[in-house]
């Protein structure tokens, strides 16, 4: 049997549905997913199988102007994944249309990949507009860069998804795969920890907060009765921080902690018992071992 196995990146604006989609082809949540925007910050990989091959998708972080240390770190990871990646997706809204952002990246794409590059369009959520709307803003996107093929889908839905996935596996080079069959991401199991306790306390707070946390996974150990004790920091950048996360007698870091570990529970088939604990670093935001964790890379002088 002849395999075919690649990279595929999927980029786009902040919030443009990246995540969503990614856990829908995979068939398994492995990228956070909130209403907030630039939930994702590391490049995650996450494995599908298409008949005879294997697409291995490249989350990358929402592409937008960044302004802080971070925000550039996550918009180098995201050009990064679609420098290395056999094709290019790239995610747009469709209520949104041809927004600023989306002229500033296919203007990226221009200047870094020319023509040399296989780029797919893939328009989201198309349940929010009529058709017309659709058919126009397909047009205005082919003119603006020459895609390879246009997708319409909704990846909350599934809709046109599977087409997608389709046209992905027969593009891809023949190769053999790079992870065995039943993989589904290639971030270790910590970092997926620490993203599913990141992405419940995204949830439940407000405003800028989300974006001065970081979670790490300390400690895991498996025990004999088959069960994994997590032990999991939560590192904040001011000590007024530290109070929000804990909440009024403790109930915040509590219903987190709650929402962490029964998704956890479910993820990992197993009973966990996990323990959260809330340090603030000052300058967490400027700490090169953070970012390591995370999976980005810290340049010094930014």
């Amino acid at each position: 049997m002849t395999t075919r196995a690649g990279f595929v990146a999927l980029i786009g604006e902040p919030n443009a549905g990246k995540s969503t989609l990614l856990n829908r082809m995979v068939g398994a949540k492995v990228s956070i997913v909130t209403h907030k925007v630039q939930t994702t910050r590391a490049r995650i990989r996450g494995i599908a199988m298409e008949g005879d091959a294997q697409i291995v998708f490249v989350d990358t972080p929402g592409l937008f102007r960044p302004r802080r240390r971070l925000d550039r770190a996550m918009v180098a990871a995201a050009w990064g994944g679609a420098a290395d990646a056999d094709v290019v997706v790239l995610l747009i809204e469709a209520h949104r249309g041809l927004t600023d952002g989306v002229r500033a990246i296919i203007d990226t794409l221009k200047e870094r990949f020319g023509d040399g590059r296989r780029v797919a369009l893939a328009i989201n959520k198309i349940d929010r507009v009529k058709a017309e709307v659709l058919l126009a803003l397909a047009e205005a996107m082919n003119a603006a860069y020459p895609f390879e093929k246009t997708f319409m889908i909704s990846a909350e839905r599934g809709h046109g998804v599977e087409d997608l996935k389709a046209w992905l596996g027969a593009t891809l080079p023949d190769s053999p795969w790079f992870y065995p069959e039943d993989q589904i991401a290639d971030l270790p199991m910590r970092m997926i920890a620490a993203e599913i306790t990141r992405e419940k306390l995204t949830l439940r707070l407000h405003e800028e907060l989300p974006y001065q946390l970081t979670v790490e996974t300390e400690r895991w150990e498996d025990r004999e009765d088959g069960s994994a004790r997590i032990d999991q920091l939560i590192f904040v950048a001011r000590d007024g921080h530290k109070g929000i996360i804990l909440g009024h007698k403790g109930e915040t870091i509590k219903a987190v902690g709650r929402d962490a570990r029964v998704e956890l529970t479910e993820f990992l088939g197993r009973p966990v018992h996990l323990f959260l604990q809330v340090k603030v670093r000052e300058n967490w935001l400027e700490d090169k071992e953070r970012y390591t964790e995370m999976g980005l890379e810290f340049k010094d002088g930014d």
